[in-house]
């Protein structure tokens, strides 16, 4: 039997904090530059441009800019652009590309446009010799290196960290700069949390709902994700405040939840859904709170804007091991590739 420790997913996943700890370096200048020119001719709005695991990083973006710059942030819908051929207006906005692989057709079909109709173009990604970083007036490499695991872990670790430290650098903010020098050394405590509870519960369920609210939404996402792709588990994600309308007809004994909550505003909402679905019966595992009755995973404490990547870094060691244990090769998921070169 293959043991975890021994896949491909695994040894790139425990990578993210060295990964976070060079591309903070390797992009200070850079950021900084980019912030500073961002603070003396602000953007409109800011448009993200992404894929799949870059996409739910996107959804990160959207949340730590709104709540930080107070500017509104709009995912684009890339068929829009290459396979309608329309071109939304886009000018004196931010158009950020996020891609691992940075080859994807209609990514650059529609940062192409965006670039074209006036926008201020950046691209973080993983290959920097790629299209995507060849169109952009700014690139801010993921720094990942080489992620050969179909699924992708470091490097949606790394799109998240590139976000915060563009957001810390265009805001000026000392503390959110403070909270990602930390990151990589939370990141290695984050690998150590034991979420074994997580693969016992989950190995023989049939499905579930992830959640998550505000900066953790975008990882309640990724993780919906990984246990489709790696674990052969269907799951969907949803934020604290949608889930309690139609899909919580499907809450209860036998159908679990598992929660990313923050320590920010959205904490308190988060705890109370918590306890509601505790109350009907139903089986909860939580990231970053302990609700009686629900089953504790455990993270380091830190700012709210770094518990998400310290969450998914927990959460893909967890996933591994589930693949594993439900007879799945997280290396290998069936009828995928690792670049998908959508139109």
């Amino acid at each position: 039997m293959t043991s975890p420790e021994s896949t491909r997913m695994f040894a790139e996943a425990r990578e993210a904090a060295d990964v976070v700890a060079q591309q903070i370096a390797r992009n200070a200048a850079g950021a900084a530059t980019l912030g500073a020119a961002l603070r003396a001719a602000p953007p409109r709005g800011v448009l993200t441009c992404a894929r799949g695991s870059s996409d739910h990083a996107a959804t990160f973006a959207k949340y730590l800019i709104e709540t930080r710059l107070e500017l509104l942030t709009t995912s684009a819908a890339p068929s829009v652009t290459s396979v309608y051929r329309a071109t939304p207006e886009t000018a004196d906005t931010l158009a950020i590309g996020i891609s691992q692989s940075g080859r994807s057709p209609d990514i650059l079909a529609t940062m192409t446009a965006a670039r074209d109709a006036g926008a201020r173009t950046v691209a973080l990604v993983n290959d920097i010799t790629s299209p995507l970083a060849a169109l952009a007036d700014t690139t801010l490499p993921l720094d990942a290196g080489p992620e050969l695991s179909v699924a992708a872990t470091k490097s949606y670790i790394a799109s998240l960290a590139a976000l915060i430290q563009l957001v810390a650098e265009w805001a000026d903010d000392p503390e959110l700069r403070a909270a990602l020098d930390g990151a990589p050394a939370l990141l290695r405590a984050a690998w150590d949390s034991d979420w074994s509870p997580l693969v016992e519960r989950l190995a023989d369920a049939r499905g579930l709902y992830v959640i998550g609210r505000g900066l953790g939404f975008g990882v309640a996402q990724e993780a919906a994700l990984k246990f489709k792709e790696t674990c052969g588990l269907h799951a969907e994600a949803f934020s604290a405040a949608e889930v309690r309308h139609g899909p919580m007809a499907l809450v209860g004994p036998g159908f679990p939840l598992l929660v990313f909550r923050q320590s920010d505003e959205t904490g308190d909402g988060v705890d109370e859904l918590v306890r509601e679905v505790v109350a009907r019966g139903g089986e909860v595992l939580v990231a970053g709170s302990a609700v009686p009755g629900a089953i504790h995973l455990p993270h380091p404490a830190a700012a709210p804007a770094i518990e998400p990547m310290l969450q998914i870094q927990a959460f893909y060691r967890a996933a591994n091991a589930l693949s594993l244990r439900r007879g799945f090769d997280p290396d290998r998921p069936p009828h995928l590739a690792k670049v998908t070169e959508t139109l």
